[in-house]
């Protein structure tokens, strides 16, 4: 059974059209990020996951459950971290992660989520006095009680330091590795990377990739690693001689920076071709193509806007 099905999922806000049919498939136990610039309507599915907005058209189900309509067996085995969210100045981190355990009839000790997060020792301070970090690691605190088998985390990376979003990748893993669904959506793709099992790309209310990250470099032709050469002298000169190359993909020059796709055994070539007219390689970096780079690739030319907020 899958974790999310979403089918034809289409949502308006008066002459504005903010999902445009969307289908997506969210697999029992798997990490799945969930990409696109601002205003593509990625928080208004989560939204709509979450029965916080109507669809105008489509569906939505979670474990089988229709999420309009048995929103409630839904929620039983959610955890959400969301976006934007008040926390309530005057009660302790305590009461809020004891708050959120009540809700879901659970067992577990407020001290321990919060030591798992790494704010224990403010346990039993008011939360007007929180940092935005520490904040973000509460809500975290309070989205894992209860054990759910569901975890949906919008930008749950905003306002940590290194270390916190270091933390919040290791409980990612650790849910995933007793079972959970992780479903999250966020800007800093480097952090999706480290932890995704695969990744949906959003642009303008549209599903416009879903895959494993490898898949997706075969599919925009990034399969193969990224030579990265800085030259002595302007690189333009040894274009010609890079592309003679054979397997090499792509050549892009910039200035003295050569940057060229090709299979890991002609790299080696590509550096002797790229010599060819007296040039000295200054530095040599090899890479795959990144998450980064496949995103801009699949959302060339969008701009970021607002994400349209229902009156």
């Amino acid at each position: 059974m899958a974790a999310i099905e979403i089918r034809s999922l289409r949502k308006k806000f008066g002459a504005v059209t903010a999902l445009r049919g969307i289908d997506l498939t969210v697999s029992e136990g798997e990490v799945f990020g969930f990409l696109g610039p601002n205003g593509a309507g990625k928080s208004t599915t989560i939204d709509v996951l979450l029965d916080y907005r109507r669809p105008t058209d489509g569906t939505v189900s979670v474990f089988g459950y229709d999420a309009q309509t048995e929103t409630t067996r839904v929620h039983e085995r959610l955890g959400v971290l969301p976006d934007a969210y008040g926390l309530t100045g005057h009660l302790t981190a305590r009461q809020h992660v004891q708050f959120a355990i009540d809700s879901k009839a659970a067992d577990d000790r407020p001290l321990e989520l919060l030591d798992r997060v790494g704010i224990a020792e403010s346990a039993d301070r008011n939360v007007e006095g929180f940092s935005k970090g520490m904040r973000q690691r509460l809500l975290l605190a309070t989205a894992l009680a209860g054990s759910p088998d569901l975890l949906v985390l919008d930008e749950p990376s905003t306002g940590l330091d290194p270390n916190g979003a270091r933390r919040m990748r290791e409980i990612v893993r650790e849910e995933a590795a007793r079972g959970a669904t992780v479903f999250f959506s966020s800007h800093i793709l480097g952090q999706v990377e480290a932890v995704a099992d695969r990744v949906g790309i959003l642009v303008d209310g549209e599903v416009v990739a879903e895959d494993h990250i490898d898949d997706l470099r075969a599919a925009t032709g990034d399969a193969s690693g990224r030579l990265v050469l800085t030259l002595d002298r302007d690189a333009d000169a040894a274009l010609a001689a890079v592309r003679g190359v054979a397997d090499v993909e792509r050549v892009e020059a910039d200035g003295r920076t050569l940057v060229v796709s090709c299979p890991d055994e002609r790299k080696a070539d590509v550096v002797d071709a790229a010599r060819e007219d007296g040039a000295d390689v200054t530095d040599i970096e090899s890479k795959e193509t990144s998450l980064d780079d496949l995103f801009a690739t699949y959302t060339d030319g969008v701009e970021g806007e607002t994400e349209v907020i229902e009156a």
